[in-house]
């Protein structure tokens, strides 16, 4: 890593190298893994709500009660 400093008296740094033991790079992306099927759950719910909320508002619901996508 390397700093240097600008004309305006603030720092930059240079990430050159990260070192990172190969194991606890698996254990990092295994429990990342883990931790999105919670969230794309949570992301899901969310959606349905917003979506059902959308077609209240303007009338919308499935083509079997009638709804404005009713195929004919």
């Amino acid at each position: 890593m390397s700093i240097q400093t600008t004309p305006a008296g603030e720092r930059a740094v240079v990430v050159t190298d990260i070192d990172i033991p190969f194991g606890r790079l698996v254990l990092f992306f295994f429990k990342a893994g883990l931790a999105a099927i919670p969230a794309t759950i949570a992301v899901w719910i969310v959606l349905a709500l917003i979506m059902g909320a959308v077609g209240a508002l303007f009338g919308g619901g499935p083509w079997w009660r009638g709804g404005w996508m009713m195929m004919h």
